[in-house]
């Protein structure tokens, strides 16, 4: 698939790519120091981040995973560069 999305798809992706990078950080961490309520509140933050951005992507611009998003019809998920394409 050869599609140019417009510079908001990919600026999204990124920081959405960021923020979830952060996440896996902070799980490595927290698997080590399961008592350190700062990093805890750290993570439930940027979960939360993640999950609002992630769904204001997927109205915006198609589904970002095959399971674990709504389609719309029709069926749109090869509507848009698969995530891994971009």
């Amino acid at each position: 698939m050869n599609k140019t999305m417009p510079p908001e798809y990919y600026r999204q992706l990124e920081e959405i790519q960021a923020i979830d990078f952060v996440l896996v950080e902070l799980t490595l961490y927290l698997d080590t120091h399961p008592k350190d309520k700062e990093a805890i509140e750290q993570y439930n933050h940027y979960a939360r981040q993640s999950k609002k951005m992630k769904k204001e992507f997927e109205k915006q611009f198609g589904p970002l995973l095959q399971y674990q998003s709504y389609s719309g019809y029709p069926w749109t998920w090869d509507n848009t560069p698969w995530p891994w394409q971009v």
